[in-house]
């Protein structure tokens, strides 16, 4: 078994250089050295604005989704409201713009979850996360040109039923509902129980 190094010496940047714009990415070259072999080696890194993602309540307890079209897989996804958080921008007003935006609900009554790294592999942004209480639709939906966004309540229950289908496969909103709710299915037993 590999022992945890807390204190593993850094990987030292030769030197970064841009790559290609992508739309929602700046590629970025960064030449580093191994500071276990000694090696340098090139690393591609996805430069990107923070994103956000909402898991928004009803008075019911209802959780808003959203279904849209994401290009990646090709086809419509399941997922909580979410987006990029814009310039000048805090995490906390582009959580209340994209809630407002895509699904027409709002709050005052708003709770940070955290934030997350989705990939830092190759990333070097990070994901916040917020939940938002009591929400109610008050005004109609502000979509981008390239969105096409249908919106549900689906209670705890429908949720599971989705994950359990593999109709809702998100990462990030998976997560995002973990920190609010056990998404494990009624009765299902822990596997550690005493970890």
């Amino acid at each position: 078994m590999a022992k945890e190094n807390n204190s593993a010496p850094s990987w030292e940047l030769l030197r970064s250089e841009p790559g290609p714009h992508l739309i929602l990415f700046q590629v970025r070259y960064d030449w580093v050295k191994n500071p276990r072999t000694g090696k340098s080696m090139r690393a591609v890194v996805l430069e990107t604005g923070d994103w956000v993602n909402v898991v928004a309540l009803t008075a019911s307890g209802k959780v808003v989704c959203v279904r849209q079209h994401r290009f990646g897989v090709g086809k419509p996804t399941l997922e909580i409201p979410a987006g990029l958080v814009e310039p000048g921008e805090t995490p906390g007003q582009a959580a209340r713009r994209e809630l407002e935006e895509e699904t027409g609900y709002t709050t005052g009554e708003w709770e940070s979850l955290g934030s997350v790294q989705a990939n830092p592999a190759f990333l070097n942004n990070d994901c916040h996360l917020w939940l938002a209480l009591n929400v109610a639709r008050t005004h109609p939906t502000h979509l981008d040109e390239n969105e096409d966004i249908e919106v549900s309540e689906l209670g705890i229950a429908e949720i599971r039923e989705e994950i359990r289908a593999g109709r809702m496969l998100n990462a990030l909103t998976l997560l995002g509902l973990s920190r609010v709710f056990d998404l494990r299915e009624p009765g299902r037993r822990e596997r550690f129980p005493d970890a």
